[in-house]
Formats: structure tokens, sequence, C-alpha cells
């Protein structure tokens, strides 16, 4: 439970710099996207915005959690498990979601796809954390 506990805490930590640095990088990189954030739906005011900051630390828990009980069923190299682990997780649980959040609120398919890929590529430093931590 400790190695669960720990590397699932370095992965939220780490997963917390790679989301602000995804969102400040995609805002530049696609200024319109960034324009979508001053939309209502995006309350960035209230007392709410320390869900976003807390989220790498559900998410990496919950993957750590996962990981642990999973991990033995991957095969290949370190990369090879840290890549088919992030897409695991990418298509069991983020493709779902994003689908069901384009299809249920104002946001463009460009906003989900960022969305997407980011969130592959946090299960996928995720999961080569995970591996290196508790193998």
């Amino acid at each position: 439970m400790k190695k669960i506990i720990i590397s699932g805490l370095v992965a939220g930590v780490v997963l917390l710099i790679l989301s602000v640095t995804g969102l400040y990088i995609t805002s530049y990189i696609f200024p319109n996207i960034a324009m979508q954030y001053f939309d209502p739906a995006f309350d960035a005011e209230s007392g709410r915005i320390m869900f976003y900051y807390i989220h790498p630390f559900i998410i990496s828990l919950a993957l750590s959690w996962f990981w642990s009980r999973f991990k033995d069923v991957l095969k290949g190299s370190f990369i090879t498990r840290g890549i088919e682990f992030g897409l695991i997780y990418v298509i069991v649980a983020t493709f779902p979601m994003m689908w069901l959040i384009y299809s249920a609120m104002s946001v463009s398919l460009l906003i989900v796809a960022t969305w997407f890929v980011l969130a592959l590529v946090q299960a996928v430093i995720a999961g080569l954390i995970l591996e290196k931590m508790n193998p």
C-alpha cells in the first residue's frame, strides 16, 4: 500500500506540473482555444479552481492502484509497458468521457482533442513513473 501511495503522489506532482504547463503551451500554440476558456462554462473565479490542481493527484493515485493490480499483465520493455498502460487508460476512461463532454457541452472539437492528447501524455508519463517506482 505504501508503494501505491508514494508512487501515486510522485506521479501526481509530475502530472500537476505537466497539466499546468500543458495548459499554457496549448493556449500559446492555439490562442483561439485560450479564448474559449473565457466562456462562462469555465468558471475560474469560484473556489472550485482548486479541483483543477487536485485532479492530477486523484488521477495518479487511481492509476497507481490500477497499475499495482494490472502491471503483471503488461509485457515488454519499460517504454512499451508505459505506453500500453497509457493507451489502456485513454481508451477505457478518457475517450468515452471526451465523447460525452463533446456531445453535451458547448466546447469545440479542438479543445476536446487537446484534452484527449494531454490525458494520453499524462497517462503514459504516469505509467512510466509507476513502473519505475513500483515494478
